[in-house]
């Protein structure tokens, strides 16, 4: 499963890379990127012609972006030519344009400008090219968009917007799109503005929305709707939406009721159903069956079908779950996993078998899971990357390339990984696994991982399963008594072995340590920079896996649970009434920590193998009940 992560860059922590720099081989263009920096011209071109480094352009950014001014037109002209769609380009093309737009140069703005989701920007381009003659109805047809946000635009697009709705081009449709967004999810406080472009007799429903968005259960007052018109319909559908998680019985109520004033569509009934049955079933509410019934089968993602599953594997209803997968075309790993089951529950032991071999070849949970009940050695598929040595040296050669390299190497980890999407993003699948392999090559695991994980070049099992930090991962799972295997199975699920990776959550570092879980093991605060140092931050996490394993009597796959949702939540999800242990993960609550736990024991078992051992690790499961 891929995660995208945000990178914090503020740090410079010695050592926190894989990669160790023995030399400061940047140190030549560091005193050049100074000087562009300090303004002095000639220091500047200077240094650079001086320069043989890959990251020269960055000090050319460096100097036009700090001192953009018209004197040097040309050559940031050329240099924007030049590196034009690259990462260098717009810190110096937003400079150039708001140096443009101060000097009043209106047309060069326009030449210069290039489309961009910055919504100032655009709107002075749009302004200059108004001021500049251009034909009113192509331009003002271009403002919609720009309009239609659920949220307040900057300023410099006033002018633009007023010209826009004095000439006719705001309709109403304009006007409900943009107070559905702003409701939605977007700037609630907009309702208020919006309000007033708003016809009379409608302005109410501004109103409306913005009580049902503050409280849901405001949807439920059928007193509410005066007029029981579509628009009133749709802040039903969404306040219907909001409230089932926050009052199920209230929400089951009203909408019973609500049907009968309002003629919703096929298409919001289907949205109300999706809702109900996904929050009902995650509480594991009796109603669920009902309404995932409910839900046609063209509405049945991927998350309902699970839902429908678990909600018939709780019931033991071993014909349901035969029911709902006979005939189904193509089936996941799991349903062939979960429809071999329910065979074998009701006696027909070879239609099981025959579903558990087939899933048993995959490299996949269940593979490991099928693999483990027929007692079939485990199948890794993995094939090497054979990369020609021509290829290879082309894309080390190539500027992007040696750009991200030398920028990883300066621990300047936003501005690499800016490089290497743009060289991936701009590279043939052939280039995308060579670039892969050097990744690989110089340590920098996440963005092999990442790259082969996009083209789905999913059987290159060594280099998206590296042994990374293998010696920190030895010395640390084997002071703090865990399995190397299950700490570099965390590490890989958490990070993909990125030491810089921080997540919305604010967690830190190859085991995405939080900060308050580190002062608890560590018995004192710890800075956010320490824990992205791999070495720390390994033994934190290695002796919190063994502190959670200890909480949970040596059970490590509700270790690993807890790892992610927590040692209580986990503990309130252990049932009264005995039942097998894997059984119990596909009917964990939570989608994340479900997932979750099933990816670790298939990093683990893919790991484990990769160590030399031959055993099957999911032996484990089969072999454990939960509960009573």
């Amino acid at each position: 499963m891929i995660k995208k992560w945000l990178v914090n860059t503020a740090w410079l922590a010695v050592g926190a890379l894989p990669l160790a720099v023995s030399a400061d081989i940047h140190s030549d263009f560091k005193q050049a990127e100074r000087l562009a920096w300090s303004g002095n011209y000639d220091a500047f071109k200077n240094a650079l012609a001086q320069l043989d480094h890959p990251l020269s352009p960055y000090v050319e950014m460096t100097f036009y972006k700090r001192h953009a001014n018209l004197r040097y037109q040309s050559e940031i002209e050329q240099f924007l030519s030049v590196y034009e769609h690259t990462p260098l380009e717009w810190p110096v093309r937003a400079k150039w344009l708001d140096h443009l737009r101060h000097r009043g140069r209106k047309a060069q703005y326009v030449a210069a400008y290039k489309p961009t989701k910055n919504a100032e920007l655009t709107c002075y381009y749009l302004r200059f090219q108004l001021e500049l003659g251009a034909p009113e109805k192509a331009i003002l047809e271009q403002v919609a968009p720009l309009w239609t946000v659920g949220k307040s635009q900057h300023k410099a697009c006033d002018p633009l917007f007023s010209r826009w709705q004095k000439a006719g081009y705001m309709k109403p449709e304009h006007i409900w799109e943009r107070v559905t967004q702003s409701a939605q999810g977007g700037q609630s406080s907009l309702l208020s503005y919006l309000k007033t472009l708003m016809p009379a007799k409608e302005a109410y429903l501004a109103d409306l929305y913005l009580e049902v968005r503050r409280d849901p259960s405001s949807a439920a007052g059928l007193y509410r709707y005066k007029h029981k018109s579509k628009k009133e319909a749709e802040i039903a559908v969404y306040g219907m939406n909001r409230l089932i998680w926050r009052d199920k019985a209230l929400a089951l109520r009203a909408w019973d009721k609500l049907q009968g004033m309002f003629a919703f569509t096929d298409e919001q009934k289907s949205s109300v159903a999706y809702r109900f049955a996904l929050a009902l079933a995650s509480d594991g509410e009796p109603e669920a069956e009902f309404w995932l019934n409910k839900v046609p089968k063209s509405g049945r993602d991927e998350k309902l079908m699970q839902w429908l599953l678990a909600n018939k594997l709780k019931l033991q209803d071993w014909e349901g779950v035969i029911a709902l997968f006979v005939g189904q075309e193509r089936l996941s790993n799991g349903q062939k996993y979960w429809l071999g089951y329910s065979y074998n529950q009701v006696g027909q032991t070879e239609k099981a078998k025959e579903l558990w071999r087939d899933v048993a070849n995959e490299r996949h949970y269940y593979g490991f899971l099928a693999a483990a009940r027929l007692g079939l050695p485990t199948q890794l598929n993995s094939e090497p990357l054979n990369i020609d040595s021509n290829l290879k040296q082309k894309v080390a050669n190539a500027p992007g390339f040696k750009r991200a390299k030398a920028l990883y190497e300066m621990e300047r980890f936003t501005e690499a990984r800016r490089e290497w999407n743009y060289l991936t993003n701009t590279s043939s699948t052939e280039e995308k696994l060579a670039a892969s392999q050097l990744a690989a090559e110089l340590e920098w695991y996440d963005s092999a991982i990442y790259t082969l994980a996009g083209i789905g070049a999913w059987d290159y099992v060594e280099l998206r399963f590296p042994m990374a930090f293998k010696s920190i991962f030895e010395r640390y799972s084997e002071s703090n008594n865990v399995p190397i295997d299950w700490s570099l199975a965390i590490a890989r699920r958490e990070s993909s072995f990125a030491p810089d990776a921080r997540s919305h959550a604010n967690a830190f570092g190859l085991m995405q340590i939080l900060p308050s879980t580190a002062k608890y093991i560590n018995k004192k605060s710890v800075t956010n920079a320490r824990l992205m140092q791999p070495e720390f931050n390994v033994r934190l996490g290695t002796d919190y896996l063994y502190y959670l394993k200890k909480k949970n009597d040596d059970n490590e796959i509700l270790a690993t649970a807890s790892y992610n949702a927590g040692f209580y939540r986990v503990k309130k999800w252990v049932p009264k009434t005995r039942m097998p242990m894997e059984l119990w993960i596909e009917l964990i609550p939570y989608t994340e920590t479900r997932e979750y736990v099933k990816n670790v024991y298939a990093y683990r078992q893919v790991y484990r193998t990769r160590l030399g051992h031959q055993d099957n690790l999911l032996n484990t499961i089969l072999s454990t009940s939960i509960g009573g």
